[in-house]
């Protein structure tokens, strides 16, 4: 069990880490806390793998995509669809850089980022 928020991780070392379906449905923190902690744990050439919806540049990519926001920030202000620029940004404070997106069945992306 890993809780991506805690100080330490139950692994001191990793050659990638996947996150699958959590940026959306946590608060942004969490997000934070998954790019310092990957930070921690990844080598210089590891990945850091996330799966999901996404914006991109704003754009929610589908209509559902929209409609899952609102539910979600219905359910929890601190909640919703991210947006791929603010995960780069994200990144590259935390030493990675974005070298993939793959769009995913269900209007979800994979993404791909690279520990400098």
């Amino acid at each position: 069990m890993l809780d991506v928020t805690a100080a330490s991780w139950p692994v001191a070392r990793a050659d990638a880490v996947v996150c699958i379906n959590m940026i959306h449905i946590s608060p942004w923190p969490a997000t934070l806390a998954l790019f310092a902690g990957a930070a921690r744990v990844l080598p210089a050439g590891g990945l850091l793998i996330t799966y999901g919806p996404y914006r991109i540049g704003g754009d929610f990519q589908a209509d559902s995509n929209r409609r899952f926001d609102e539910s979600l920030r219905s359910r929890n202000p601190a909640w919703g669809i991210r947006d791929v620029n603010d995960l780069d940004a994200v990144a590259s404070q935390n030493g990675f850089e974005r070298i993939l997106i793959e769009p995913m069945p269900a209007n979800n992306h994979s993404l791909a980022f690279k520990r400098h």
